[in-house]
């Protein structure tokens, strides 16, 4: 039966790094949405989606990362890695006290994860570029936002510790093969 693992965290804290090592070890992964939303909305003439429209923005997401799961399901992959599920969608908006429709909520109940893998803010990691505009402090203060929608969506958490991208890659297929 196929398992979906989804890596969450503030931004910076090296939940990309993994899928990539992850997907060099030849594991199935679906990339984060945000950075193709925030691209295209670039190219369009909008810096930060997020900022100008949040609800459009999560929205773009939201149907990104169901497609996501959607696909997914039709692989006969054992394991599929995800930079972020659903849930993040509803974190993010709840993080921004922004008002919005209950089917941002309804989307996360009805597509579950398996597993949620979690990362913590890491200082020495963390830097900004042009798609990522939050700062360290926003990172932390996300990443509780994150834990706590995750929770009540019923989910437990396994934080992934510090460590060389290797060691955190090799944390996570160790924890998934001790369930085995």
């Amino acid at each position: 039966m196929q398992q979906k693992i989804v890596l969450i965290g503030g931004p910076g804290t090296g939940k990309s790094s993994v899928l990539n090592e992850l997907i060099v070890q030849n594991y199935y992964c679906m990339p984060e949405v945000s950075r193709e939303v925030t691209l295209k909305a670039q190219q369009d003439g909008i810096d930060q989606l997020f900022l100008t429209d949040p609800i459009l923005f999560s929205k773009l997401l939201l149907e990104g990362r169901e497609q996501q799961f959607i696909t997914a399901s039709e692989t006969s992959n054992k394991f599929v890695f995800f930079d972020r599920g659903l849930p993040d969608v509803y974190a993010y908006l709840k993080f921004s006290n922004t008002e919005y429709p209950s089917y941002f909520k309804e989307k996360c109940i009805q597509y579950k994860y398996d597993k949620v893998f979690q990362f913590s803010p890491w200082e020495e990691i963390y830097i900004t570029d042009n798609e990522r505009y939050e700062t360290f402090e926003e990172s932390k203060n996300i990443d509780i936002f994150l834990k706590k929608a995750y929770k009540e969506l019923g989910y437990s958490l396994i934080n992934v510790p510090f460590g060389t991208i290797k060691e955190r890659t090799n944390f996570i297929i160790n924890s998934l093969k001790s369930d085995v």
